[in-house]
């Protein structure tokens, strides 16, 4: 069981000591997308959602996740991040989410950024569900992070990806 980060010797969950790390500049990024109708994505792009301002109260809202990420995973540090960017891009059949999440610190932030696009699409979901309830939310991944000890890392882009 010492092989496992949040597990202890006696097998219980713990959150993992990283008081002895150096700080550094770290950074990750993350994306997802969520599906939908065409009349859905246009009523989305054009402003015509009942509930309001689809993108930008999405935007907010997976600002605002990042923030409280160690509040919603177990084992997460609380961190004081330096940035959140969200980029929501509309299309013809959906909503293309992409967070920027950095600091300077001890810990990564790539669940930060994942919790970021998770509840910016969630948040699309629920202001479109109205026009599509048959949306889909997938593909949500980390695709780059920089900094700390393991170093920089990039994803393999998927097929059909340039």
């Amino acid at each position: 069981m010492s092989d496992l980060t949040h597990i202890d010797e006696a097998g219980a969950a713990r959150m993992v000591d990283v008081g002895g790390k150096v700080e550094t500049q770290r950074e990750a990024v993350a994306t997802g997308r969520i599906a939908m109708s065409m009349e859905a994505a246009a009523a989305i792009r054009d402003g015509l959602v009942k509930k309001g301002d689809v993108l930008a109260t999405a935007r907010i809202a997976g600002i605002m996740a990042a923030k409280k990420t160690s509040d919603l995973i177990p084992l997460c540090h609380p961190l004081a991040l330096t940035k959140v960017t969200l980029d929501l891009v509309p299309d013809e059949s959906g909503v293309t989410a992409t967070a920027t999440v950095a600091l300077t610190g001890r810990t990564g932030v790539e669940m930060e950024a994942l919790t970021a696009v998770s509840v910016a699409l969630l948040t699309v979901y629920d202001m479109a569900k109205a026009i599509d309830r048959s949306m889909e939310i997938g593909g949500i991944r980390l695709i780059e992070k920089r900094g700390g000890k393991s170093g920089d890392w990039h994803a393999d882009k998927p097929e059909g990806e340039g």
